[in-house]
């Protein structure tokens, strides 16, 4: 009797636990996976023991790390994201670390509080749309933005909380090629993005239907407008989605049969040259008002020669230019195009940057990045060759619940984070991880405003290649500039958007945390002297 009494009363315990585990709406492993799902925060709890004793160091994961994993948990949290007893990186036997240079003296006196800055406005230096006359041009309020990541690659959930958590960090969510779904639409400003399979936007035949464009605009608050030639994470290929996924919400989302497979061609099928490309961006641009940009990964620069030939030349051209790195996203591909196809965003952004600077043509266009941008570090390097923009993707996943399990594939996230299966969908609650979103964008915002403010200036887009140097051994770094090839004067918005950028931010600066610009040269402002 008595073994009986225990193990009754053992059941009963395990039955209340995973009761609660199934009402609880804070974390969804735990909901998907009742009672077993603690055993993940438990080996967590322990984690660094293990590793450092039995595993792997805090910074050799991949493609992110546990320390760059704490820190957007953290962040999203709003919980201490610091780091004790100095960095565990190999700074001296790193080939390729950067280093930011902060300043003695700046016009910038950054503040002290611990979380000052997460509230702050960071809008983006240049106007978008403002250099070719858009009739709907604006100042994006945030230089930190939500990349691509469609309904269908993503959940239901997890494409509201996004949404919700750009509405509430006052950001804009790029749809991904899958068109604007119902989910799209909890608040969120909206980059409507088109692909080459034109979903939402497209005929019975798959053809680009113009008036179905208009309508799918005009039903949601679409700010911009994106071609994407290609991305990082399968650069070259089309998209499929296998039929088993293409449930009826993402067949009507996409205007595609429901149950067959949802296939994006390699290539748009509405024009086949840049000439073509610029009068179809033009004709998106006068139907709608909206500024339009392109989407691509970095390889043959050809395309790119010729895209700034013929903008300099006929004075058609594209009011944004996204460069994906090929470090990869959330798309599946073939390990070869994860791993060999397509630049680096680094190199691949530098080498497109370079060929509108030589035409003169760089301060007339907004450059946003992706590919691993979503970290301070990278993203200020990001900003000092040039972008004025930052798009996070898979880091915006890890905010709203993902553990990089790497299942985006495979319809088996198991925090419903990249998946169509009701039941682990489930388990992501919209309402906590929209916070958890907008607290993230907001501390990555706070961090950027911080080290733009140690390198003294104002605004992340003002920090140059001067402030950031690349180490190459124990005793040898080479300045940003010199690596990419770059004139000093590059990276920079024109002088006269500088000077309005530094005034804004004076202007919404808190009292006491205000300066006036310092007089020096273009292209010397931000040289490191502590």
């Amino acid at each position: 009797m008595r073994w009986t009494r225990a193990s009754l009363g053992a059941a009963a315990a395990v039955a209340s636990v995973a009761a609660h585990d199934l009402l609880q709406r804070r974390h969804a492993i735990l909901r998907n996976f009742p009672v077993v799902g603690h055993a993940r925060y438990l080996i967590e709890r322990i984690g660094p023991e293990l590793r450092q004793y039995i595993v792997a160091g805090n910074d050799e994961e991949r493609p992110f790390s546990r320390d760059q994993r704490r820190w957007v948990y953290a962040s999203s949290k709003l919980e201490n994201n610091n780091f004790g007893f100095g960095t565990d990186n190999d700074i001296e036997h790193t080939p390729g670390y950067v280093i930011i240079k902060h300043r003695t003296f700046g016009p910038a006196v950054p503040p002290t509080a611990s979380h000052s800055g997460e509230q702050a406005w960071l809008p983006c230096a240049k106007v978008l749309g403002a250099a070719r006359g858009r009739q709907h041009a604006f100042r994006p309020d945030s230089v930190v933005n939500i990349s691509g990541m469609s309904f269908g690659a993503l959940s239901a959930n997890a494409v509201t909380a996004l949404n919700r958590g750009a509405a509430l960090a006052s950001c804009l969510q790029n749809t991904g090629e899958g068109s604007i779904s119902p989910y799209h639409r909890s608040g969120g400003g909206l980059v409507y993005q088109v692909g080459s399979g034109y979903f939402g936007c497209r005929d019975e035949n798959g053809r680009f239907d113009l008036a179905r464009f208009k309508d799918t605009v005009a039903s949601a608050p679409v700010r911009a407008l994106e071609v994407k030639l290609s991305q990082g994470a399968k650069p070259g290929l089309g998209g499929v989605l296998p039929g088993v996924k293409v449930s009826a919400e993402i067949a009507a989302t996409r205007g595609v049969p429901q149950g067959a497979d949802c296939v994006s061609p390699s290539r748009h099928a509405e024009f086949s040259d840049v000439d073509g490309m610029l009068d179809w961006v033009e004709m998106l641009a006068a139907e709608t008002g909206l500024p339009v940009g392109i989407k691509s990964a970095v390889g043959d620069l050809s395309f790119w020669h010729e895209l700034v030939r013929l903008m300099a030349d006929t004075g058609r051209g594209v009011d944004l230019v996204t460069i994906d790195g090929g470090e990869g996203g959330t798309g599946a591909a073939p390990l070869v195009f994860a791993d060999s196809v397509s630049m680096p965003f680094r190199l691949g952004f530098s080498r497109v940057y370079r060929i509108f600077a030589e035409a003169g043509l760089h301060e007339r266009v907004i450059f946003a990045g992706s590919g691993k941008l979503g970290l301070p570090d990278n993203a200020v390097v990001a900003f000092a060759l040039g972008a004025d923009l930052v798009n996070v993707g898979r880091e915006a996943m890890l905010a709203v619940g993902c553990v990089q399990a790497q299942k985006c594939h495979a319809d088996t996230c198991p925090t419903g984070v990249a998946t169509q299966n009701p039941w682990l969908a489930h388990g992501l609650d919209p309402a906590l991880k929209s916070v958890r979103c907008a607290n993230y964008i907001r501390t990555l915002r706070r961090d950027l405003l911080k080290l733009a403010e140690a390198t003294g200036v104002e605004h992340p887009g003002l920090i140059g290649c001067s402030s950031v140097e690349i180490l190459t051994g124990q005793s040898e770094a080479t300045p940003l500039h010199e690596v990419y090839g770059y004139d000093p004067a590059w990276g920079f918005p024109s002088d006269v958007d500088r000077k309005e950028i530094a005034r804004l931010m004076r202007e919404t600066a808190p009292e006491g945390h205000r300066g006036e610009s310092s007089p020096e040269p273009r292209g010397t402002r931000t040289v490191g002297t502590g």
